[in-house]
């Protein structure tokens, strides 16, 4: 029986996978950094594992909370790859409507009591939340504390992430120095990676699927 990999997250993670869907079909995976890991396994080892999507865009943690026993639990997967965080951040900037890094402490480390209560066998892979200057997150004449804050606010979320990742023994995926050396490395910049400062480009779906398969494979050296 093939092993049931659920990817969750937000709009990075959703990558378009809910407009794939015909009425009455279960949704598809999107054409982000999810089609392309599952893709790559898929090829190398055929029937070996089962792959899901349920990310939504524009979640923020408490939104995954809330639909935790319908779109995790439930489903029973074997392994489960989480990227949030960047919405909590962004949601505030916007529409004072965000999670504050304490309150976001509390809510994903209720996420993760609750899947392993639930599914005491499955194995987590925790995403570190990253971000760039781009059209929506650097400063402006406007907004010239923008940049700060993303950086700030989301560095805080990547670190809360990292030390539940440990807490919890869970596979850590690192991304934001990842993109930060990435970005050096094209004439385009940032721009090359990540559409808006946020949502990458094809390109960094591609390195985000890279990463999330380097934790992948050190997961499957602990057994799955």
């Amino acid at each position: 029986m093939s092993k049931l990999i659920l990817f969750q997250g937000d709009s990075i993670t959703d990558a378009g996978r809910r407009n794939e869907s015909a009425a009455g079909s279960d949704p598809g995976l999107g054409v982000g950094y999810a089609t392309m890991a599952a893709g790559q396994l898929g090829l190398e080892q055929p029937d070996t594992y089962t792959f899901l999507n349920r990310g939504i865009s524009a979640n923020r943690i408490v939104d995954l909370l809330a639909r935790i026993k319908r779109d995790i639990i439930n489903l029973k997967p074997d392994v489960v790859s989480i990227l949030i965080g960047i919405n909590s951040v962004w949601h505030e900037y916007e529409q004072q409507n965000g999670v504050d890094a304490d309150r976001f402490q509390q809510i994903y480390t209720m996420i993760l009591e609750q899947i392993l209560q639930a599914l005491p066998n499955v194995k987590l892979m925790l995403m570190e939340p990253f971000v760039l200057e781009g059209s929506d997150t650097c400063a402006t004449e406007q907004l010239p504390d923008r940049w700060d804050y993303f950086r700030t606010e989301t560095q805080k979320r990547a670190q809360i992430v990292r030390e539940l990742s440990e807490r919890f023994g869970t596979v850590f995926v690192p991304l934001q120095t990842v993109f930060d050396e990435a970005s050096k490395t094209s004439q385009q910049g940032n721009a090359y990676w990540v559409i808006d400062g946020v949502h990458p480009t094809v390109n960094g779906h591609a390195l985000i699927a890279k990463q999330w398969r380097k934790g992948f494979d050190a997961l499957i050296s602990e057994g799955i």
